[in-house]
């Protein structure tokens, strides 16, 4: 099994090639979009708070098979809603576990 470094520059190679145009993403872009790839519906032109809610999205999808959020409903809009089940720990390196969990999803999806 590769090590955590070596499959998070594997994660963050294909987003270079694929959506950056070689520059290194931030976390931010990945989880943007992931929150598009679970809304399913791409559009051009999100507004800013509609971002931040793909954002979430994305935060809440990766975060539900640690057990921190619980998928409850999709709305009449088509957007996925979950429930905040047990809040992080004081003292977890969050961006650590959301690098973690942006490469298990990838793979798993």
């Amino acid at each position: 099994m590769k090590d955590f470094e070596t499959r998070w520059q594997q994660i963050l190679d294909f987003f270079k090639a694929k959506f950056t145009g070689g520059e290194t993403p931030e976390i931010d872009t990945i989880l943007f979009l992931i929150g598009i790839q679970e809304l399913g519906i791409i559009k051009s032109g999100f507004t800013k708070d509609e971002k931040l809610n793909l954002m979430h999205v994305a935060t809440c999808k990766l975060l539900e098979p640690y057990g921190y959020y619980e998928y409850t409903h999709r709305d009449n809009e088509g957007w996925p809603h979950y429930r905040n089940i047990k809040k992080i720990e004081p003292g977890t390196d969050q961006e650590q576990l959301i690098k973690e969990a942006i490469i298990n999803y990838f793979s798993i999806s």
